[in-house]
């Protein structure tokens, strides 16, 4: 995708995803379909596994939302695409590993596609917030992620006040996993891509749907659906070679040869 806002680059079984949108990478409502096509093409293709995302250049992340854009016409509440806004935050049945290499700002919307990671890393020179209060919107996704993720009087604090953060305060409150100089962000994030990649797809798959689900759920209903094989990723993998294949690799003393299948 050379002439897109979005452009994608193919690394073995890994997808780098990088926003490129300039001069802030915002997202405009063209933009959050590619991206959905994106994600989903992604989470349909058996040949990926884990997949990056990033924004181009070294100041911005994302800002989320392209409030000029809306000022010229584009609806806040418009046809976002498949996987709702920034094509991720509720693209159904997402089951692979997704990094985010946060390279600048990220705030608003942007903050809240981050969010939709499962690991995020940060150059230490960025900077996190939810400034959505001072335009009179609601930071949604924010409002219900956020809360659960960190203490709950930060996330408030950030959600009333807009305040901002700093890569060093937000690893401090667990926001995200780990910081690096911002020239080495990406190298970082490969490294691990790679380690994920090397791993068994159907126990990610696995892992993801439990932690989704369980989510709205008592710990017992949730154990008694994975013991009853009821969550549909949990009885492919049961049912699975990589299953065997890993009891074999542990007997006989060897790494396992993933096929996910």
């Amino acid at each position: 995708m050379t002439d897109s806002p979005v452009k994608t680059e193919t690394r073995g079984a890994i997808l780098e995803v990088t926003l490129d949108r300039p001069k802030a990478n915002a997202i405009d409502l063209n933009t959050s379909k590619i991206m959905g096509e994106v994600f989903r093409d992604f989470r349909d293709d058996p040949n990926l596994r884990v997949a990056i995302i990033t924004g181009a250049g070294e100041k911005f992340f994302c800002p989320g939302w392209d409030l000029k854009a809306a000022a010229d016409g584009d609806e806040v509440d418009g046809d976002y695409g498949v996987g709702g806004f920034g094509g991720l935050q509720e693209l159904r049945g997402m089951n692979k590993p997704v990094i985010a290499a946060v390279n600048g700002i990220c705030c608003g919307g942007g903050l809240e596609w981050a969010l939709s990671a499962d690991i995020i890393l940060a150059a230490d020179h960025a900077s996190f917030a939810l400034p959505e209060i001072r335009s009179g919107t609601v930071a949604d996704a924010a409002s219900v992620k956020l809360p659960k993720r960190i203490p709950y009087h930060i996330a408030m604090e950030m959600l009333l006040t807009g305040r901002w953060i700093d890569a060093e305060e937000a690893a401090r409150w667990g926001m995200i996993n780990h910081i690096y100089p911002g020239a080495d962000l990406m190298a970082e994030a490969r490294k691990l891509a790679d380690h994920l990649a090397s791993g068994p797809p159907l126990v990610y798959a696995a892992l993801k749907e439990v932690v989704r689900e369980a989510e709205g759920m008592t710990f017992q209903d949730a154990m008694n659906r994975i013991t009853k094989r009821q969550f549909a990723s949990v009885d492919t993998l049961y049912s699975s070679e990589d299953q065997l294949e890993g009891a074999r690799a542990f007997a006989e003393k060897r790494d396992p040869v993933w096929q996910g299948k």
